[in-house]
């Protein structure tokens, strides 16, 4: 299409940050989908969407280069209206710019295709009202993401302002994570880093692997430290790590823990069923988030409780020990 200056369009705009290997072999549909997760890749790859790369038209195949300039153009999702939902919100901070809750597991952050209801935004719309973050109204408030089955603490915006604000820190890598988990095994070093590049699985969009292929995925850095072993009647063993992201990828930590022998318990993705165990869902929890907040200097720290499914596992597991 020529005319890229319709109505009913939404656009999305990125400045390409990639490494010298990246250059080699990011396709400009890949960067949208990785930038977009909640976009489906058939919407982006529609007829009707529209990629420029340096105010030029392109396919989706494009090959793009760090600094390039991307304008993506898609129609409107069916429903951009979010529905204030009376759902419960467990608080952990508030101020007149700020939200900071402890997400439960099992909800999903912003909508998106399949989840239109029954999200964190959602949520928010109702408890904090017209929340407005540019032209992302399907998602207001949201700063950054957690996996609909991690739990723990997420900082949320109410105007415009602190959500740039915030989104910046995010960007540059200058907030603090630390999550927990419960893991399989115990690894070899007590504490230890995963440098290891993270690509997407050739053969399930949805899926994420390590690769020590320069020229594949994206640089991605993971810290953890045993903070506790447990080693069952059973002959079988488990760990309780803090982890700390060094970088902010998809699946990041999850993708890490498998890569070393370590998968998290109840990982539906990346780790199998454990007959040792009770049925668990997913044992990833994000514990402590320190960032900035608008006019103040330093940083806070917040804090989301451990929660009562990690309680019961290591009840079992204290129960269930040698």
């Amino acid at each position: 299409m020529n005319d890229i200056n319709k109505t009913g369009f939404e656009s999305y705009s990125f400045i390409v940050e990639l490494s010298a290997a990246e250059c080699n072999s990011m396709r400009v549909d890949n960067f949208i989908s990785d930038k977009l997760p909640e976009l489906s890749r058939s919407r982006i790859g529609a007829v009707e969407s529209e990629i420029t790369v340096n105010n030029k038209l392109v396919k989706k195949s494009k090959q793009i280069k760090d600094g390039d300039l991307i304008l993506f153009r898609c129609k409107d999702i069916p429903k951009t209206d979010i529905e204030p939902q009376n759902i419960a919100l467990h608080l952990l901070y508030e101020d007149k710019n700020v939200i900071v809750i402890d997400k439960i597991q099992g909800m999903v952050v912003h909508p998106a295709a399949g989840n239109w209801e029954g999200t964190v935004a959602n949520a928010l719309m109702y408890y904090a009202g017209n929340i407005k973050t540019g032209n992302e109204s399907y998602r207001p408030g949201i700063v950054h993401r957690l996996d609909k089955d991690t739990s723990g603490v997420m900082i949320t915006s109410k105007n415009i302002i602190t959500h740039e604000f915030l989104s910046s820190q995010f960007k540059k890598r200058e907030t603090k994570k630390i999550y927990v988990a419960l893991v399989k095994g115990v690894p070899i070093h007590t504490k230890g880093t995963i440098d290891e590049r993270i690509t997407r699985d050739p053969h399930n969009r949805k899926k994420f692997n390590t690769t020590e292929d320069p020229d594949r995925g994206k640089s991605a850095r993971t810290e953890y430290e045993i903070m506790r072993t447990f080693t069952l009647k059973t002959g079988v063993s488990y760990s309780f790590l803090r982890l700390i992201p060094g970088t902010g990828r998809t699946h990041q930590l999850r993708v890490h823990m498998k890569s070393i022998g370590h998968p998290i318990l109840g990982d539906p993705i990346y780790s199998r069923k454990d007959p040792h165990t009770p049925p668990v869902s997913l044992m990833l929890h994000a514990f402590t988030l320190s960032i900035i907040l608008p006019g103040e200097r330093k940083q806070r720290k917040f804090t989301a409780p451990l929660p009562e499914r990690f309680k019961k596992v290591i009840k079992y597991f204290q129960q269930s020990q040698i």
